[in-house]
């Protein structure tokens, strides 16, 4: 058993108390592991999904991005593993308040939330899978949820056109941030 089962285990035993302090971890670099992070969200370990939600859980809790890479690390060791899309997929989102200071909030996959604005900026970029711009949330320390289908539908329901450096463009407010989603006359066609 690998020194990241061994502290999954104990970490599993002792019961979620927040967020360990990865960014603080430098362990040597261990190799890769036979674990993906599906484009749906999906965590499959040496082809097979993992379905104890608790693992993954678990293992999401140590996941750590450096650049375009991402490694499960622990206080003695980091392992890299592949991402195909990201990590998290935000599948709820809630609405607290109204106008500019209104407060997006998301939920992902795995029971995070991150709240739109200046700590967690929404991104829109194309996704040459699909050939569309897709939506992106910054969960924590770069690692990013991809707003699911049904939560943009309600984004983009709560959107407005506004006007920036001479071109309207459509967006949504969140915690004192317009994030545009693109010109409104794309958006709207």
């Amino acid at each position: 058993m690998t020194d990241l089962m061994r502290y999954a285990a104990e970490l599993e035993g002792a019961g979620e108390k927040g967020l360990p302090p990865v960014e603080k971890w430098n362990p040597e670099y261990c190799g890769e592991i036979d674990l993906v992070i599906k484009r749906d969200g999906t965590w499959v370990h040496e082809g097979t999904p993992i379905g104890r939600a608790r693992l993954v859980r678990l293992f999401s809790t140590v996941l750590r991005r450096e650049g375009d890479d991402f490694f499960l690390v622990t206080p003695v060791e980091k392992m890299q593993i592949e991402v195909e899309d990201a990590p998290f997929v935000a599948v709820l989102m809630r609405r607290e308040g109204e106008g500019a200071q209104q407060k997006l909030i998301f939920t992902t996959n795995l029971g995070d939330e991150a709240v739109a604005g200046p700590d967690h900026p929404l991104d829109f970029r194309e996704d040459p899978e699909v050939g569309e711009r897709a939506p992106y949330i910054d969960v924590r320390a770069g690692l990013e949820a991809r707003i699911a289908r049904a939560v943009y539908y309600d984004l983009v329901a709560l959107g407005e056109p506004r006007e920036i450096d001479g071109e309207e463009m459509f967006g949504v407010w969140s915690d004192g941030v317009f994030f545009p989603f693109g010109p409104a006359d794309e958006v709207y066609e």
